[in-house]
């Protein structure tokens, strides 16, 4: 694929051009502040979060996607629907050796994954357990690739980019099955978990050999 011609600014350029894989954005991203916003009162693209130097899961997977466009990465990105309504978003892609992702978040067990995996499926529910938390679970997800919104800015608008969120809402989700009995399992052991110690956790997860480097602030935890 030919990537789209930007007007980008020397320090987005200068980022472009530093970060030419999905490692490489990984990296960027987990030493960006989450950017905790009270109300969900953005939604900047590439441009918005050079700018102001946070972001949160959806305007991380905007910025990867606009990066690694550049370097021919297809811009698609894997929308999760939870029962709590509280979604997330990540960048995916595919290599010789399978699908993996680039993402940021909150919660230490949703962040990249190694391109291991044989299907956009299957790297989905490499999230499923890592999602549950005291109201959480994956019920759904859709990859989407975000040419679909053709000559809207996505990219570099200086404004918020709502169009994106309400595209991500709109997409047909494929379902995720699940037993309600695992679910409440793994539901306990959360709970047990971050009573005893006050936070997330995410060592006791399994298939961590396929997730991406954590950001700097979960490495002291277990």
């Amino acid at each position: 694929m030919t990537p789209p011609a930007l007007d980008l600014r020397p320090a987005e350029r200068q980022l472009v051009s530093t970060l030419r894989s999905p490692s490489a954005v990984q990296h960027w991203l987990n030493h960006l502040p989450y950017n905790t916003e009270k109300g969900g009162e953005t939604l900047r693209g590439f441009r918005g979060v050079v700018r102001t130097g946070k972001a949160h899961c959806l305007e991380a997977a905007l910025s990867a996607a606009t990066i690694l466009e550049q370097h021919r990465y297809p811009p698609l990105v894997l929308s999760f629907e939870s029962i709590d309504l509280l979604d997330h978003v990540i960048f995916v892609y595919r290599t010789a050796t399978g699908w993996g992702s680039v993402a940021r978040s909150r919660d230490p067990g949703l962040h990249g994954r190694q391109p291991v995996f044989a299907t956009p499926r299957a790297l989905a529910l490499s999230y499923f357990e890592s999602y549950i938390d005291f109201e959480g679970c994956v019920k759904g997800y859709a990859v989407v690739d975000l040419r679909v919104l053709g000559n809207y800015d996505w990219r570099l608008s200086e404004k918020n980019v709502w169009k994106v969120e309400q595209l991500l809402l709109d997409w047909p989700h494929r379902r995720i099955r699940y037993s309600e009995a695992r679910l409440e399992r793994m539901r306990r052991r959360y709970r047990a978990f971050h009573e005893a110690h006050g936070y997330k956790p995410w060592k006791y997860y399994g298939g961590r050999d396929r997730w991406t480097p954590l950001p700097p602030e979960y490495a002291r935890r277990g």
